[in-house]
């Protein structure tokens, strides 16, 4: 008999919430649809005005005393939560991202890879280039570290390296950090003397 794969979620996953008859607490905080505090309520009057609205009951802090919960319906307040947690992750930048690479790698994919990783440097992310090896390739390590050269001399005018290449079982690894532009130096002198 066959397992299934498991993939995984594609969607951003944050801690699920107690919901409706999974809190267990005895008494809990109410907050209504608008932001009202409805008081402290045992959890069966809770559970009661939540269904007299057609809503759920959300318990949304565990740890207070006693727990928090709101009204709410649930599928758009995960939605919003989901959302919420999409757009913080947009915004960070200086990422550690990683570019896969061969040692045999043909010279315009080699460029591809290259002009991809400027643009993950271009964005602020640091980005850890990985030549990986398979089978006998690992007999000729000087094949991965030509690679690294190569990619390294084409980006020393956007990237430094933050430490000297690694070699682990079947990869050798170097990091590149994005370097301060001059434009950037020189707006803050700018600013320095205003």
């Amino acid at each position: 008999m066959m397992k299934k794969k498991s993939f995984g979620s594609a969607r951003p996953t944050s801690r699920p919430l107690p919901v409706n008859r999974q809190i267990r607490a005895r008494e809990v905080l109410v907050i209504g649809e608008n932001g009202e505090q409805l008081g402290v309520l045992p959890i069966a009057k809770a559970l009661q005005a939540a269904q007299d609205r057609d809503l759920d009951l959300v318990m949304v802090a565990p740890n207070a005393s006693p727990p928090v919960c709101r009204l709410v319906d649930y599928g758009k307040y995960r939605y919003e939560q989901l959302k919420k947690e999409k757009e913080g992750r947009k915004s960070q930048k200086g990422l550690l991202r990683e570019v896969r690479l061969r040692p045999k790698i043909e010279e315009h994919d080699l460029q591809d890879k290259i002009r991809k990783t400027r643009e993950l440097l271009e964005e602020g992310n640091k980005v850890k280039i990985t030549v990986r090896f398979r089978g006998r390739e690992i007999v000729y390590p000087e094949l991965g570290w030509q690679v690294l050269k190569r990619v390294a001399e084409a980006l020393k005018d956007c990237a430094v390296a933050t430490s000297q290449p690694s070699k682990d079982a079947r990869n050798i690894a170097l990091t590149l950090a994005p370097v301060a532009s001059k434009k950037t130096s020189e707006e803050a002198d700018k600013n320095a003397q205003a």
